[in-house]
């Protein structure tokens, strides 16, 4: 998502391609300490890395009748290809009509029933 290769984390990291390789296919375990030096490689803050995962103090059943957050939602829109690139897009579209058509659009397509007004409401 940020255009650094694997080459280039492994060279400000000190490690070879091949190690960075592991390390995302997850061959090879990664230290606490390694976690902090790929972020501030990254320049991510560490907690980007658990981005999603469950907070261990929340049991399953309520995990289940909350459904997923917002945030869990936009995480995995935007680990999309295409979920990344709409919202690269969509800012540069001009606010007020053009944007509003565009969501009616895509409610449409998706078979949302909600007009704009309900949709700013919740």
């Amino acid at each position: 998502m940020q255009g650094v290769s694997q080459e280039k984390l492994a060279d400000a990291l000190g490690l070879t391609f091949q190690q960075v390789q592991k390390y995302e296919r997850g061959a090879n375990r990664v230290s606490a300490s390694k976690l902090y030096e790929i972020a501030a490689a990254l320049r991510a803050p560490v907690s980007y890395f658990f981005d999603g995962l469950a907070d261990p103090e929340v049991t399953e059943a309520d995990r289940a009748k909350a459904g997923p957050s917002d945030e869990q939602t936009v995480h995995a829109f935007l680990m999309t290809a295409e979920g990344l690139e709409l919202a690269r897009l969509f800012p540069q579209l001009p606010r007020g009509p053009v944007r509003r058509r565009f969501l009616d659009l895509l409610r449409a397509m998706a078979g949302g029933e909600m007009d704009a007004d309900d949709a700013a409401e919740g």
